[in-house]
C-alpha cells in the first residue's frame, strides 16, 4: 500500500490538521522553503500538495497583490479548509482539487513551483516532477522539501499507537515519513528536464506543548482518526502519556523540544 493510500483524512480531520499539524509540524518550516525559492513581486506561484495553504499563503504575502498563487491538493478537505481561511495580505490564492501527476493547468504559466512534504504521497514521484517542470516557464525555479527520516517524535507516536491500538494504525501514521532517500531524490530529479539542482539539509529544533493533550488532537487530524475516536477518554490520556514518557529526554518544562530535519531540492526549469 502507498503512502497516498495511506494518508487520507476526511473533512473533520482536515480542520484538526490545520489547527494542530499545519501550526506545530508543517507550519514553522513554510517561511524557509519560500525563501530558498526567493520570490519576487509579481510572480506566478504554484503550490503543489498545499494541504490547508501554509506554504501558499506565505508565498502570497511576499509575492504581494501583483503576484498569484495557486494551491493544489487532491484531498477535498485539505482544500475545503484551506478555502475557508482567512485571507492572508498579498496575493489572491486560487484553490485546485486535482492530482500532482495530472494539474490541468496550463504549460509554462508559472514562474515558480513550491512543493513541501508532497512527494512521498504521489503515487508516481517522477511524472509529478516532470509535471511541475511542464508548468513552469523556462528559467521558473522549484524547491521542494521532504523529511529526512521517521523523526523523533513520529517514531515515539508510532511505537505508542503499535502497542496501544495496533500495527496497521502505526503503519498508517508513520506513511508520511516514508520518503525518498537523499540519493533517491537525487536520482529522481536526474530524471527530469530540469537543470542546476542542489540539495541541502534544512535544520530546525521543534517544540510542541504538553504530550498528554496534543497527541490525541495531534492524531485526530489524520489517517487514525477513527481509532482515536473509538477509544475513551482514559485510553487517549494514556496514549499522550506513553509519548510523553518516550519523548521525556526531550522535555523542556512545558512540552518537549527536539530536532528534526528535512531534505531539500532547489532546481531550474
Amino acid at each position: 500500500m502507498s503512502a497516498s493510500t495511506r494518508w487520507q483524512v476526511d473533512g473533520t480531520a482536515a480542520e484538526l490538521y490545520e489547527r494542530v499539524a499545519e501550526r506545530y509540524i508543517l507550519g514553522p518550516w513554510a517561511p524557509g522553503l519560500v525563501k530558498l525559492a526567493a520570490l519576487r513581486a509579481g510572480e506566478r506561484v504554484l503550490d503543489v500538495a498545499c494541504g490547508t495553504g501554509a506554504v501558499a499563503r506565505v508565498a502570497a504575502e511576499q509575492v504581494g497583490t501583483s503576484g498569484s498563487v495557486t494551491g493544489l491538493d487532491s484531498s477535498p478537505g485539505m482544500i475545503a479548509v484551506a478555502r475557508a481561511r482567512d485571507a492572508v495580505s498579498g496575493a489572491d490564492i486560487h484553490w485546485v482539487e486535482r492530482s500532482a501527476v495530472n494539474t490541468g493547468l496550463a504549460g509554462r504559466s508559472f514562474d515558480v513551483a513550491l512543493c513541501q512534504q508532497g512527494l512521498q504521497f504521489f503515487p508516481d514521484k517522477l511524472a509529478a516532477l516532470r509535471e511541475m517542470h511542464r508548468v513552469l516557464v523556462p528559467g521558473g525555479r522549484l524547491a521542494l522539501s521532504v523529511w529526512r527520516s521517521t523523526g523523533i517524535y513520529n517514531a515515539a507516536v508510532g511505537d505508542a499507537l503499535r502497542e496501544m491500538v495496533g500495527e496497521d494504525a502505526a503503519r498508517r501514521f508513520c506513511a508520511s515519513r516514508d520518503v525518498p532517500s537523499h540519493e533517491e531524490l537525487a536520482r529522481l530529479v536526474a530524471d527530469t528536464p530540469f537543470r542546476q539542482t542542489q540539495l541541502q539539509v534544512q535544520r530546525m529544533t521543534v517544540r510542541m506543548p504538553s504530550l498528554e493533550d496534543f497527541v490525541p488532537a495531534h492524531l485526530a487530524g489524520t489517517p487514525v482518526a477513527t481509532e482515536i475516536r473509538a477509544m475513551g477518554e482514559p485510553a487517549r490520556v494514556a496514549l499522550g502519556r506513553g509519548v510523553a514518557q518516550r519523548l521525556r529526554n526531550y522535555s523542556d518544562g512545558i512540552g518537549v523540544a527536539f530536532p528534526e530535519e528535512v531534505n531539500v531540492v532547489t532546481a531550474i526549469a
